[in-house]
């Protein structure tokens, strides 16, 4: 997680064709009896709705913008504010006043604040997964998340169904503790520019939490200057190609394809519009080189890293003419 501020983000949008979610013609066909929210000439092209907030612990959480107020500063615009997901896991839930439609390219874009410049890199990838509102009642509670799946999805240092457990030490010294699913444990270290309470106090379990998800490899670097360089596509947060590509003419975000979407086993799942986002941290490391070794004194400069958003857009709004 960046210790800095930094400007951020904006963008969002779709129309659509009713029965062609029930036409077994359809390329999107998929059983699955669904009616999409089809955009009109009102509807926005931003976030209009968070459903939840979850962060993991980490050194921004209960206090600027790793809080529940701070999830409104990114409802009904976008690069203006944002939204830190702490450690590994820690997600967020939002949706728009429409259904997103699956069009030919990017359909998603996600603002972030990675660091691109060479030799600087700072990049703290989320993973996209979306959901469709199948029952209808306007709630991302209908069954599996369909992940987006990025670069580094099939490669051999990505861990699926990885799980780990944060245990609050419930006081404002001690790093907070962790144990995953694959027999390693390790610390959130706290650092000496945020001295707040790094475990969210508004979590129903004050005792422990548990994410799972998929885990990114770790790219951080030591270097003149400690790096966590970019994956090379599908992430949030991620000083990626597609980011720096706008940084010139636009506000800048990540771009996301409904055609990644695939299943808990990896296979491919055609969706002609989606409903629910989530958006999780998926590295879990300190912005700490020399681990395990806590006595450098560069060890506890960065803290954890931790995707932060600054608010959504449909881009088949957002690029209308």
């Amino acid at each position: 997680m960046k210790f800095y501020q930094k400007s951020i983000l904006g963008l969002s949008a779709v129309l659509l064709c009713l029965n062609s979610c029930t036409s077994p013609s359809d390329p999107y066909y998929d059983e699955v009896p669904y009616t999409p929210r089809l955009a009109t000439n009102t509807s926005g092209k931003y976030i209009s709705k968070i459903y939840e907030y979850s962060p993991a612990p980490g050194q921004f959480i209960n206090t600027g913008f790793g809080t529940m107020e701070a999830t409104k500063q990114i409802v009904g615009q976008a690069y203006n504010s944002l939204v830190s997901l702490g450690g590994y896991g820690g997600y967020i839930i939002f949706g728009f006043d429409h259904s997103i439609e699956n069009i030919s390219g990017a359909d998603l874009g996600v603002y972030g604040n990675p660091l691109y410049g060479e030799n600087m890199e700072w990049s703290e990838p989320g993973i996209v997964m979306v959901m469709r509102d199948l029952n209808g009642n306007g709630l991302p509670d209908d069954g599996e998340w369909f992940e987006l799946a990025g670069s580094e999805y099939g490669k051999s240092e990505t861990i699926k169904n990885y799980s780990i457990t944060y245990y609050n030490p419930k006081n404002l010294k001690d790093d907070i503790h962790w144990k995953d699913n694959q027999g390693k444990e390790g610390d959130v270290l706290r650092n000496m520019f945020n001295k707040n309470n790094y475990y969210p106090e508004w979590a129903k379990n004050q005792d422990q939490l548990t994410f799972t998800g998929t885990l990114l490899k770790s790219t951080l670097m030591d270097g003149d200057i400690i790096t966590n360089k970019p994956l090379q596509w599908g992430y949030v947060d991620n000083g990626s190609e597609d980011f720096k590509l706008l940084t010139e003419t636009t506000d800048p975000y990540n771009s996301f394809d409904i055609d990644w979407a695939v299943d808990k086993n990896g296979s491919k799942v055609n969706l002609k519009y989606i409903d629910f986002v989530k958006i999780y941290t998926a590295q879990n490391s300190n912005g700490n080189p020399f681990e395990p070794d806590r006595e450098n004194y560069r060890a506890r400069w960065l803290g954890e890293v931790s995707t932060e958003i600054g608010g959504a857009v449909d881009l088949k709004l957002h690029l209308k003419k």
